[in-house]
């Protein structure tokens, strides 16, 4: 008997299929059993109209065997079969099509049954990255001869007739011998229950049954003349099972699912037991055909803020798995969506496993993000206890990826974030604020503290509430960087409570300030020198109203950003400088002022006493704290 040489082209590209294209040598099962459905595809089709063909629907089934003794996989169809020519032509030639030359012949008739994917020629190869030896048995429908095409790998093949009952094709897969038993990376595949689950990961939606046979241990049946002592024995039991589901859940009509059936896929799928907020079931047709299924959590999976999460959507071509997290259907910001998309349109180059990053799944990608920041936008409307339950959950990744991308998508994610507000003491949107906002208001107001109950009592804020305006509560480490990304709010610049401009100063104040900083400056001066390099200089606020003392920051960035830096040990170019504010209308400074004329140990112990006071003011963490407490209590004793 003759072998056959591949084509050059063919050896060549069969060798970068098997040691380079395919990462996952499992997914040999799914294209072997995606072939056989095409096979089935063609032979359903022809019954519509040749009623020689003596099938049903429901009669098409692939069959699933594993011979541990001679290390065999077999995949078993009753499709349409092959003949001499169509082997030469499908298995002779990598990259031959025969499923998509069998679509071009019939893409001018309307029938939504029929939908093929694949191509035969090259998914068939990758089932070289586990076996050693390859037959495929096959009848032909309409032939009388049989035909066994058999290959070892890229040295060639051989094409005989044989003997063969049945229309269809059977493909057996000998195993590559494992170089370390404990280790078996083939023989692991002769193990049937592994089998079934790669059929139910890869293959689960393919429209015919995929049937194997599977053991399972079951309770006997209690004896007649069983006594009361009687101990329950157990047997294993081998039984034919259909291991897939066939129909997925988003193929179906909206009306014909269950809010029931929604949450048990969910459960099943994505291994989370909480309800999620938000079930998206869409239906898209026209200038691109696709199903998705989505849903929008209520809780972070616990691996969700690491580098180990696995973002993106299932996608599916019909019904077969393509890739199990498809980063490049959503943007980063949604990356907490969990669902399926099952497209017949979506561009595969020679593997299945490697998308091509093709204009229709840019325009899928496109159409689920409006779609999903509807949803958002409608739960943050009409429900608003639930949108802050998913906010505590996923708010840290909207505002990480505003932060990431510069403020390139803040039109799309500001409308979502939520902050802390003075209003009601609750969290409100931003858009929210804005419609709040007086006509007379400039700024978008907000204050940094690490929580909201310190944000309501920092003196700063004092004279903006008492003008009758709302301030945003940053409590989170990242909010000051968000706000920065925003930059405004509709042309109204967001602006830090601290900032002496964030009000207008009337000339009667400025010539106060003003006089005030003369009359006072050698106070100022003995302060300044008192405290030494930790400030860069001390000025009569602006700002204050009733508090003694802050601290606010001279430079690029604020106080709070250069403490961040500094917790996670990044050094940033640019310094800030501290400047030691104090209110000439306080108390305190008015005893200061007294004993500075008598007493400078004394004026001096008041001021360090005044910037420790500023320093915990601004959560700073204090240079000396026994020299503090010693100071409080020297004076105390005075």
């Amino acid at each position: 008997m003759e072998k056959k040489a591949f084509q050059a082209e063919s050896k060549r590209l069969m060798d970068l299929m098997i040691n380079s294209i395919y990462t996952h040598k499992e997914i040999f099962l799914r294209e072997i059993i995606s072939n056989a459905s095409d096979a089935m595809d063609k032979l359903a089709y022809l019954a519509l109209t040749d009623e020689k063909v003596g099938l049903a629907k429901d009669d098409f089934q692939l069959v699933v065997t594993a011979n541990k003794e001679a290390r065999t996989i077999t995949v078993s169809d009753n499709g349409i079969g092959m003949d001499k020519d169509a082997m030469e032509k499908n298995l002779g030639t990598i990259a031959q099509s025969g499923s998509y030359q069998f679509k071009q012949e019939i893409e001018d008739q309307d029938d939504s049954e029929l939908d093929i994917i694949g191509q035969f020629g090259v998914g068939f190869y990758s089932a070289f990255m586990v076996a050693e030896k390859v037959t495929v048995v096959s009848k032909a429908y309409g032939a009388d001869t049989a035909y066994r095409w058999e290959s070892e790998g890229i040295e060639g093949y051989t094409i005989e007739t044989c003997d063969k009952d049945t229309v269809g094709t059977d493909v057996i897969m000998t195993l590559k011998i494992d170089e370390n038993e404990t280790d078996a990376e083939y023989g692991q595949y002769l193990n049937v229950n592994t089998l079934a689950d790669l059929v139910r990961k890869y293959s689960d939606y393919i429209r015919y049954p995929i049937r194997m046979e599977l053991e399972e241990t079951k309770m006997k049946e209690r004896p007649e003349d069983a006594g009361d002592d009687y101990k329950p024995e157990y047997e294993t039991v081998s039984e034919w099972k259909t291991v897939n589901s066939m129909v997925p859940l988003w193929q179906r009509a909206k009306s014909q699912v269950s809010q029931e059936e929604y949450h048990s896929f969910y459960r099943e799928k994505f291994m989370d037991f909480k309800e999620p907020l938000v079930i998206s079931h869409i239906h898209a047709e026209g200038t691109m055909e696709y199903k998705a299924l989505l849903y929008i959590p209520a809780q972070a999976p616990m691996d969700y803020y690491t580098g180990d999460f696995k973002r993106g959507l299932q996608l599916y071509s019909s019904g077969v798995m393509i890739m199990e997290s498809c980063e490049q259907l959503l943007p980063d910001y949604l990356g907490f969506v969990r669902g399926v998309v099952d497209s017949p349109d979506v561009s595969l180059n020679i593997s299945r496993e490697m998308l091509q990053n093709d204009r229709q799944l840019k325009l899928i990608a496109n159409n689920l993000e409006k779609k999903i920041n509807n949803e958002l936008n409608k739960l943050c409307k009409d429900n608003r206890e639930q949108y802050e339950v998913f906010w505590e959950a996923f708010g840290k990744q909207l505002k990480f990826s505003l932060m990431n991308t510069y403020g390139a998508n803040k039109d799309k994610i500001q409308d979502l974030l939520l902050f802390w507000s003075s209003k009601d003491n609750a969290l409100t949107g931003l858009k929210e604020y804005k419609e709040r906002m007086p006509e007379s208001q400039e700024y978008v107001y907000y204050v940094i503290a690490d929580s909201v109950e310190k944000a309501q009592r920092l003196p700063q804020a004092e004279r903006i509430l008492n003008a009758g305006y709302e301030v945003l509560y940053l409590t989170s480490e990242e909010d000051e960087f968000v706000i920065q990304m925003l930059q405004e709010l509709d042309g109204k610049a967001f602006i830090s409570v601290a900032d002496e401009n964030a009000l207008p100063v009337t000339e009667s104040e400025k010539n106060e300030a003003e006089q005030a900083e003369k009359e006072y400056k050698e106070l100022l001066d003995f302060v300044k020198e008192t405290i030494g390099d930790a400030i860069t200089s001390v000025r009569i606020s602006k700002i204050l109203k009733s508090g003694a003392v802050c601290l606010t920051a001279e430079g690029p960035i604020s106080i709070e950003m250069e403490q961040y830096f500094k917790k996670i040990g990044s050094e940033f170019p640019m310094q800030t400088g501290h400047v030691l504010e104090l209110n000439p209308n306080a108390p305190v400074f008015e005893a200061m002022k007294n004993v500075f004329e008598t007493d400078k140990e004394k004026a001096a112990k008041y001021a360090q006493i005044l910037y420790n006071q500023a320093l915990i003011i601004s959560d700073l963490p204090l240079p000396d704290p026994v020299g503090y407490t010693q100071l409080v209590c020297d004076l105390m004793a005075d």
